[in-house]
């Protein structure tokens, strides 16, 4: 139960640190830009493998 308790006391000081130093604003700008570049990277790849299949 300790173990637990000093993970969470870390990860608590992380977000901490992340929401302090305003990076949070950073990092959701960053995870949107890659998830419309892999979501158009998957949907490209949905249809090239249609494509090879039906080959």
């Amino acid at each position: 139960m300790l173990r637990w308790s000093v993970i969470l006391l870390v990860i608590a000081l992380v977000a901490g640190i992340f929401g302090f130093f305003n990076i949070v604003s950073a990092a959701v700008g960053i995870a949107k830009i890659l998830f419309f570049v892999f979501l158009v990277l998957f949907v490209i790849s949905l249809f090239t493998e249609r494509r090879g299949r039906s080959m």
